[in-house]
């Protein structure tokens, strides 16, 4: 079965509205067993304290922040290659969630930041490639706003993300190609020994995965409040032309 038909309006709205209450379940569960894992049961950091337990919000937010975007390039190739407009309008709804996601990660980081680097803010690589990687998501939002025919705010915000991507990728990958930069190094690895403690590592796990579920959950509802938009405007439209 191609997995092209849920690029019909009708059958995302029909799949999506039978997943989205099991995903909003999926969700509640992980987040608060993550959560309230991390926060009221494991340990005190030795060397940060309680400060340790940002890492719960943090690491998730920023996975997703970048995966967002990442996301949104999948999508807005699929446009423009394949002229589905479900997958920009995805694209569209993913991209105020991808951008709460970032602010969550620097405010967090910036929390964490203060008493591990004495500095609510540094100019480091990760850090900077960071914040631009937000200035994008901004710009995407912006520019759907700004331009009244959908199909060229589509092809217009796709250009976009396809430049912002970079930024997501430096943003992923910076801590590794700027060694000296402040922001320490990946809290998850293949390497088991790069790893956080286990005692972190479960609960950031589940943590992720709440994440991922709530993100899922987020732009399914948005899209399909898209396509409903979409719908509402065709109609009126055609009653203004009749």
């Amino acid at each position: 079965m191609s997995l092209w038909r849920y690029a019909n309006p009708a059958e995302f709205m029909r799949v999506s509205g039978r997943a989205l209450p099991v995903l909003w379940a999926l969700t509640a569960a992980c987040l608060a067993i993550g959560l309230g894992w991390g926060f009221f049961v494991a340990p005190d950091d030795y060397q940060q304290g309680a400060t340790v337990k940002i890492l719960f919000i943090h690491v998730p937010a920023a996975l997703m922040a970048i995966n967002a975007w990442l996301m949104m390039l999948v999508a807005s190739l699929i446009w423009l290659v394949r002229r589905h407009h479900v997958s920009a309008l995805a694209a569209r709804a993913a991209a105020p969630v991808g951008a709460t996601m970032t602010v969550i990660a620097l405010v967090t980081g910036a929390i964490w930041g203060q008493p591990m680097w004495g500095t609510w803010w540094a100019w480091d690589p990760r850090l900077t490639a960071f914040f631009i990687l937000f200035v994008f998501y901004l710009g995407y939002i912006a520019l759907w706003e700004a331009v009244d025919e959908p199909d060229k705010a589509a092809d217009l915000t796709s250009v976009l993300c396809l430049v912002g991507s970079v930024f997501a990728l430096l943003s992923r990958y910076a801590v590794f190609f700027w060694s000296q930069g402040l922001h320490q190094g990946p809290s998850l690895s293949l390497d088991r020994t790069e790893n956080v403690d286990n005692a972190f590592y479960w609960p950031l796990l589940v943590s992720i995965a709440g994440f991922v579920l709530l993100f899922l959950s987020l732009v399914l509802l948005r899209t399909r409040t898209e396509i409903r938009a979409r719908r509402l405007r065709a109609l009126q439209e055609i009653e203004a032309r009749a």
